[in-house]
């Protein structure tokens, strides 16, 4: 039984915090979630034998999962030992589904393939020094799952080893994402980029400028959004302009297309690890357990 219909049919309501390809091009139509307010998984774990015989005669509640993602609530009576051996089973299943097999547990967490994250086949060559294990982001300013993540990624890049090698790489599914991926290639090449980052996704996702304009396809509009917003920020507009069409950022555009291509990344934030795994938010649990996962596979990867 796959884990995910399994937790569907007990209730637990997985959250699956990305941005999809079919996005609008724009400002993404949710409001982003403050940053101490990241998307996580709510579980609720399956009650198990070993109640008093008052909680035992008490109606059995349970949360359903619609397929149109709405929820119902169900009571079944009370008592039975069927039901507590029903009840057991489920328990027994979660707990096989959920500790078999680890890709890596530096951290004590048990990871399962297809479950926690998946394997690239076959796996892709890196561009990272020997001894280095590369892991890669695909975000998309836009996407509010990559603001509210942003924060404890911010804190993992501070602390993690110093043998990993983290890249992001914006996507490119479209005209308005192409524009943000320019003005973020053009900034690392004038090498503000770690300065500015943090700066581009407040301007879209706190104060609602998208950095584009009305129409995603208007080029020359989002580059003139995009120069009044650098101006704002003290950069030169001179310098900004020569590096908006540099061949350096043509050439990082075209290669991180490359990389959203050979990975099949359709939603974001998604992670690859050493081009061997791919993982997300809704994979690995929460926030912090990807930041976990992220690190153990690393370790596994340095390790060989």
């Amino acid at each position: 039984m796959r884990l995910r219909p399994l937790l569907a049919a007990l209730g637990v309501a997985v959250v699956l915090a990305a941005c999809g390809r079919q996005e609008p091009s724009g400002l993404a139509p949710a409001k982003a979630p403050a940053p101490d307010t990241a998307p996580a998984v709510k579980t609720t774990a399956p009650a198990v034998p070993g109640k008093t015989a008052a909680d035992a005669a008490k109606p059995l509640t349970m949360t359903r999962l619609n397929e149109d993602g709405s929820e119902s609530v169900e009571e079944t009576p009370g008592d039975t030992s069927s039901q507590n051996k029903l009840l057991a089973a489920v328990a027994s299943t979660v707990a096989a589904a959920t500790s078999s097999s680890p890709a890596a547990a530096a951290s004590g967490i048990q990871w399962q393939d297809g479950v926690n994250y998946t394997r690239v086949v076959p796996a892709q060559p890196t561009n990272v020094g020997a001894g280095q294990v590369e892991v890669l982001e695909f975000f998309w300013y836009a996407c509010p799952h990559c603001f509210a993540l942003e924060p404890t990624l911010s804190t993992w890049l501070k602390a993690k080893p110093a043998y990993i090698t983290f890249t992001r790489v914006p996507v490119q599914w479209n005209e308005g994402q192409r524009s943000l991926a320019r003005l973020f290639y053009t900034l690392d090449s004038m090498g503000k980029l770690n300065e500015f980052h943090s700066e581009i996704f407040k301007e879209i996702q706190v104060n609602g400028d998208p950095l584009i304009g009305a129409d995603p396809n208007n080029a020359a509009a989002a580059e003139r959004l995009q120069l009044a917003f650098i101006k704002k920020l003290g950069l030169s507009d001179t310098g900004f302009e020569k590096a908006y069409r540099d061949m350096n950022v043509e050439t990082a555009l075209q290669r991180a297309d490359q990389f959203v291509q050979r990975y099949r990344v359709t939603t974001v934030p998604n992670f690859v690890v050493n081009g061997k795994y791919v993982t997300d938010v809704g994979m690995a649990g929460n926030p912090d357990r990807l930041m976990s996962l992220l690190g153990d596979l690393a370790a596994q990867e340095h390790k060989h």
